[in-house]
């Protein structure tokens, strides 16, 4: 495939999409909507600082120490820090987190030096208000789920949350842009039941945790921008830009 678009404002799926867009891109955003954006937005929100690791494996414990952080739970848990946005409600400010995660933190490592920003339905507004200001080449990274064989599965959570950061940014939207935000337009009214549906919800609630699907499916409610600066995912000075 060609790396060169027609378009400023353009959406790709996965890591694969990262680096077809890498040389042209200016700035990432990075959407996992169930549940690694929904985590980023919510702690960042609060203080902390999170700190992507694609292992999700007992090496995350020892990157933790390296960095003189904590390490979330290798499992979703309630009662400890984990990939479970209801666990991160109360993290405190200040907090350094590392957040193991083989499909949102691998994509968040994989954008060189590029601006690079975690989006989702919460945030939507504000991350395409700063990322519009951040540089003319957008690219949007749906995250997508992983089949058992590691191939990309498209995941309907993701495209909406990608529609609704899109439905925001003004510009030379590609095609698969337009697509991405009238899904969002379509589903809006009714996101808590859109998402709960999904496939990735479904396993969720199934799990007990509705909550965190309800967490996902806000829009607009955090004016949170999370930026990866030296690795570590932390809150714009909104103020000053």
């Amino acid at each position: 495939m060609n790396d060169i678009s027609l378009f400023h404002i353009n959406l790709e799926w996965g890591l694969n999409g990262i680096k077809h867009y890498i040389d042209s891109s200016d700035v990432f955003i990075i959407v996992d909507t169930l549940s690694f954006s929904t985590c980023v937005d919510i702690a960042v929100n609060n203080g902390a600082g999170i700190i992507p690791y694609k292992f999700k494996d007992e090496t995350a414990f020892d990157y933790a120490k390296s960095m003189n952080a904590v390490c979330a739970s290798l499992h979703r848990s309630k009662t400890e820090y984990s990939l479970s946005p209801s666990s991160l409600i109360n993290i405190t400010s200040g907090t350094k987190l590392v957040l193991p995660s083989p499909n949102g933190s691998e994509l968040s490592l994989s954008t060189g030096n590029k601006i690079t920003l975690c989006g989702c339905l919460r945030n939507a507004e504000a991350v395409a208000q700063y990322s519009a200001i951040a540089g003319k080449n957008i690219t949007v990274i749906p995250a997508g789920e992983k089949w058992s064989d590691g191939t990309l599965r498209p995941a309907i959570e993701d495209l909406i949350g990608a529609g609704a950061i899109l439905h925001h940014i003004k510009g030379e939207l590609s095609h698969e842009c337009d697509m991405a935000v009238s899904a969002f337009k379509t589903f809006k009214d009714n996101l808590f039941e859109t998402l709960s549906n999904s496939i990735s919800g479904q396993e969720l609630i199934e799990r007990g945790y509705e909550e965190d699907v309800l967490l996902a499916s806000q829009v607009n409610v955090s004016k949170c921008v999370p930026v990866l600066k030296n690795g570590m995912y932390v809150r714009l000075d909104t103020d000053s830009t």
